[in-house]
């Protein structure tokens, strides 16, 4: 399996446990892009809505969307849902390419009835050093990365409980080690390079 493909397996895995919706739950992708994760969701039984402000990501995802699943265009920011619309909302390293999430992260806890999961990515992490540092290389290049105490912080004030930060992805490759890895070290150890806050609201 390409590597790419097996990371979005992992980060796939990972929110999916942390918001543990229930079948025909809705749930919002923040950041959808071309639909990867959006799509996941509702081949697992959910209603997805994604939102993005690339067009062009979202006119193919569209063209490939099955009943359950709907696009829309807005900024993490500025989301264009009444308050409480989704039972669940969730965005996975689109944050991370915002100057400050805090005001994505706000918003997106203003449109969840029940839990969230906010995936960014670990400044504490090896794949920071081998992709991050300098500006990022390849995907990751514009993308900024926070530590624990950093992502914390965007929640400061909000009315949540529960905050838990879980992590995966804890090699820079994609190999049989890489793999065992990711199996054997409890997602509490603080250093995977895909970093997950999630709770539940207020």
């Amino acid at each position: 399996m390409p590597r790419g493909r097996w990371i979005g397996d992992v980060e796939f895995e990972l929110v999916h446990r942390l918001l543990h919706p229930e079948r025909g739950d809705s749930i919002l992708d923040v950041g959808c892009g071309t639909g990867y994760f959006t799509h996941r969701f509702v081949l697992a039984g959910y209603r997805l809505t994604g939102v993005d402000p690339a067009i062009d990501w979202l006119a193919f995802a569209k063209a490939q969307a099955p009943e359950g699943e709907r696009y829309v265009g807005g900024r993490a920011e500025h989301l264009p849902f009444p308050d409480r619309s989704f039972d669940h909302s969730f965005s996975i390293a689109a944050l991370c390419f915002m100057p400050d999430p805090k005001p994505g992260v706000a918003e997106m806890l203003r449109v969840t009835r029940r839990r969230f999961a906010v995936g960014l990515l670990n400044r504490q992490s090896l794949l920071y050093r081998q992709k991050g540092r300098g500006g990022g290389a390849g995907a990751y290049r514009g993308a900024r990365w926070y530590t624990t105490e950093e992502i914390r912080e965007f929640f400061a004030g909000l009315a949540i409980r529960n905050l838990r930060i879980r992590t995966a992805v804890f090699g820079p490759g994609a190999g049989v080690l890489a793999r065992l890895a990711e199996r054997l070290i409890p997602k509490a150890w603080p250093y995977g390079a895909f970093i997950v806050a999630s709770g539940e609201i207020g």
